[in-house]
């Protein structure tokens, strides 16, 4: 992605000036906040520290708080621009640990080159954090600094710029060389660059089996040889005995290639002369040590790596440092030690061989991202990142004895993990544990769609459901071919002439239920071409469990087939579709979104009712408000007045917490209910369960939250049905998909049990 010089000052300087903030973490909005904030109350927590000191780690920021400090002295590419200059960097470094693993951060930066200077003020200030993070300070300064500073502290310490790329590239060259079929310990490494990032990547190497003879490193004069006069210790560890040979030379069959340095220094001759399927990483910034276009014009065999976003394989270092220190902090690490690393690299480089999340797929507007030469290490806004890397990272510290603060409830820690991004959808999981614990069969009427047969193949890869696909054969299969979604399952074409026996019966049960409603036997089988008759007469026979369909339709359309084969649950005069919005609140239940226009007062309770019994079902108590802008009585309006009707026929049930009529933010704000209406049944806790008066304001409630909150749904679940039946709303996502499929399928165990009963 490109931008141009004005677009990168504005987003800098508009608004807000920077890219970080500090806000507070506990109430301030009373007098008696502020009063344990500081002083007087401020007192105790610094006495208890002060009789030990481990306790600040409970009473303040520390452990959660990094201190990201340069001098400026080798800003990114752009060299030794001053401490002032680096800032902008150093903002950015801090909102990546926010954003990517709720680490809080102060960058600062310090006015200092003598490195006795410079160590001297990080341990001064020191005691403020839970780790630091050193970034674009230049070599060999930046290596005596990090190796002084992991001596003299006890704290996690590392210096990004040298293992961020060594940990990234490490990973995506164990996948390399497995996609090449190359063992470690035989392969020709050239290294291109000789600074802090190139020394450290070779260390690494040499740490998962690269042989040291096997490694060829060239800085700016060239091979590094033994007889070269002025090699610093970093550098010697890396000096061979040989005659001085060029790039070029080395370059021949050679299997590895790492860049480190500058833009456009090898051709396409240089990747010709290669071993057969060359690894070439060429991470010099903007411009690659060989274009990329290049590269593979010149190799088809050819795996590559840049630093570039815009290439497959980007090495990013926001892989690693967010959910390095993650973990390194979340233990109390005194130090980030070479297991740790290594740890990383093999969580980082098992992450990319695994099924990508469609949410990645569509982040970066891909149809099927998979492990191989265009995807050896995982994309930067993969969810798995923060839950495997830093795991990995804080086990290493505890099996190598540098943890202070070892973690022994790892499930719980894995829902920590994500709950601080957001991630911890605990009622999502719960659904698709449950599917799991008994996956039944669901049919997908429109299996000719990308999306739903993307959201078959992971229902059938996750074990939640058993996929029966319905559609042209040819097509669906040609389609599992291109997206390399294979898998064993079930496809039946309504249409084809194998199918005219179960047409047959299948008609025979829509004519018997709709004779008397101008139906004739023919209009039936001719009707059982169609997939939404079909799918809904296999779930009524029993053919199938529950069915799935309305991606590519209209809701209506989608409906009126399952309403004429199946038809409703006993007992009910209407169905209602309601939408699940998870929040970091928790879940909340909205209806009805999608099939009724505008219900009477009695109507309104009994889609109450359907709400309340599938809430319950999911094992969460519902307390619902019946919405309008009136609280009360305080108007008389017709949609007032009917939802005020409502609840006078839902208040027979006595152990349903429900109130109204009641605007939506007294419905969701126990403080303002409590302020003026504590006699309501939601003055104690706010409402989950909000129900609207028509279809226009539940509809329009649902999709403005979605857009705006960036909230996740699941919907419209499809409610008093006979048999399991789900509409899709058009355009849903595969995940929102496979929540649904989840939803049919827990939806099919409990009639089940209920069969069974």
């Amino acid at each position: 992605m490109k931008s141009n010089r004005k677009e990168a000052l504005d987003y800098h300087s508009q608004g807000r000036k920077g890219k970080i903030e500090v806000i507070p973490s506990k109430p301030t909005s009373t007098q008696r906040d502020l009063s344990l904030a500081y002083s007087p109350g401020v007192a105790e927590p610094c006495i208890e520290i002060e009789k030990n000191r481990d306790k600040v780690y409970e009473y303040t920021a520390k452990g959660n708080l990094v201190a990201v400090i340069s001098n400026g002295t080798a800003v990114l590419g752009l060299g030794d621009l001053g401490p002032e200059a680096s800032k902008p960097v150093m903002e950015g470094k801090g909102l990546l640990f926010k954003i990517f693993a709720d680490i809080d951060v102060f960058d600062i930066e310090i006015d200092e080159t003598d490195v006795d200077a410079f160590v001297k003020t990080v341990k001064a200030i020191a005691p403020t954090f839970g780790g630091i993070n050193l970034e674009d300070i230049k070599a060999p300064e930046a290596f005596e600094i990090e190796k002084r500073l992991k001596e003299e502290l006890n704290i996690p310490i590392m210096h990004d710029d040298q293992h961020g790329t060594a940990i990234i590239s490490s990973a995506a060259l164990l996948n390399a060389l497995e996609i090449a079929e190359k063992k470690i310990s035989k392969v020709k490494v050239i290294i291109n660059g000789a600074g802090a990032s190139a020394i450290s990547c070779g260390k690494l190497y040499m740490a998962l089996g690269v042989k040291p003879s096997n490694i060829y490193m060239f800085d700016s004069k060239g091979l590094i040889t033994l007889d070269r006069d002025n090699l610093d210790e970093h550098k010697k560890l890396f000096a061979r005995n040989d005659k001085v040979i060029s790039l070029k030379e080395a370059m021949k069959d050679a299997d590895v290639f790492l860049g480190l340095s500058k833009g456009n220094i090898l051709s396409k001759e240089m990747i010709k002369s290669m071993a057969p399927n060359p690894i070439v990483f060429a991470l010099a910034n903007p411009d690659p040590e060989i274009p990329y276009e290049d590269a593979i014009a010149a190799r088809e065999d050819i795996i590559m790596a840049t630093g570039r976003s815009d290439h497959p394989n980007q090495v990013n270092n926001v892989l690693g440092f967010p959910f390095i220190f993650r973990g390194a902090l979340d233990v109390r690490a005194t130090q980030i030690n070479e297991a740790m690393k290594l740890a990383a690299v093999r969580a980082l480089a098992e992450i990319a061989k695994e099924t990508v999340p469609e949410e990645v797929n569509e982040a970066y507007s891909e149809r099927n991202l998979s492990f191989g030469r265009e995807l050896i290490i995982p994309k930067p806004l993969d969810p798995r990142l923060i839950s495997r890397i830093a795991p990995a990272v804080a086990r290493a510290a505890m099996d190598s004895g540098v943890a202070q603060a070892p973690i022994t409830d790892w499930e719980q820690y894995d829902l920590t993990l994500k709950k601080r991004l957001g991630l911890d959808n605990k009622l999502i999981k719960n659904i698709t544990q449950r599917a799991k614990k008994m996956p039944k069969r669901v049919v997908f009427a429109e299996a000719d769609n990308y999306k739903i047969l993307k959201a078959a193949y992971l229902a059938k890869d996750e074990g939640i459901a058993t996929p029966i696909l319905l559609g042209n054969k040819d097509k669906i299969h040609q389609m599992m071919e291109e997206y390399n979604l294979e898998f064993k399952c079930k496809v039946i074409d309504p249409r084809d002439k194998t199918e005219r026996k179960r047409r047959s019966k299948y008609a025979e049960i829509l004519f018997e239920k709709r004779k008397r409603r101008g139906l004739t036997l023919y209009e039936a089988e001719k009707l059982m071409h169609e997939r939404n008759y079909f799918g809904s007469a296999m779930v009524e026979t029993g053919d199938a469990d529950a069915l799935i369909s309305g991606l590519t339709r209209n809701y209506s359309t989608a409906i009126k087939p399952a309403l004429q084969v199946i038809g409703v649950e006993d007992g009910v005069s209407r169905i209602a579709g309601m939408y699940i919005l998870i929040t970091k609140d928790g879940p909340f239940f909205f209806a009805d979104t999608t099939v009724n226009l505008n219900p009477s007062a009695e109507e309104i309770a009994d889609i109450t009712k359907l709400v309340v019994k599938e809430v319950r079902r999911l094992n969460i108590e519902p307390r619902v408000a019946l919405l309008s802008y009136s609280n009360f009585g305080s108007n008389e309006g017709e949609d007032a007045v009917k939802m005020r009707d409502a609840l006078k026929y839902l208040q027979k049930d006595t152990s349903l917490v429900v109130d109204g009529e009641i605007q939506a933010n007294f419905a969701l704000n126990t403080e303002l209910v409590n302020d003026f209406f504590n006699f309501s049944e939601l003055a104690k806790k706010s409402a989950n369960t909000l129900i609207f008066p028509n279809l226009s304001a539940g509809n329009i409630a649902y999709k403005l939250i979605q857009e705006m909150a960036q909230v996740e749904s699941i919907g419209p679940v499809l409610l008093g049905m006979k048999k399991p039946v789900h509409v899709l709303q058009i355009g849903s996502s595969v995940r929102e998909i496979l929540n649904m499929v989840a939803i049919a399928v827990t939806d099919a165990q409990s009639k089940d049990i209920k069969c069974l009963e």
